[in-house]
């Protein structure tokens, strides 16, 4: 069993108008087994679009890193999904 691991990841929404409460919400839902969330915020990014920043708890498991990037990418109205801070603690 590996250790624990915190990610941080930037989730960007599909439009300006989008809901990143909803989109929360269902990464709230949506995450796998053993991925917990340790914190969510929104983050101005230029000209009225905004990320939602998600801070996750995870085991050091082959492919759990992967598997939460893809189930965030899957949420509604999710343009992209990235890694921001990775660290082991």
């Amino acid at each position: 069993m590996g250790g624990q691991v915190a990610v941080l990841f930037r989730v960007m929404p599909q439009a300006v108008d989008t809901d990143l409460k909803a989109m929360a919400e269902a990464a709230r839902a949506g995450l796998p087994a053993g991925v917990q969330i340790r914190g969510m915020q929104v983050k101005d990014i230029a000209f009225g679009l905004k990320a939602l920043l998600i801070s996750v708890v995870m085991t050091d498991t082959a492919g759990i890193l992967d598997s939460t990037e893809q189930a965030l990418a899957k949420l509604p109205h999710v343009e992209s999904v990235e890694v921001m801070e990775e660290s082991l603690i």
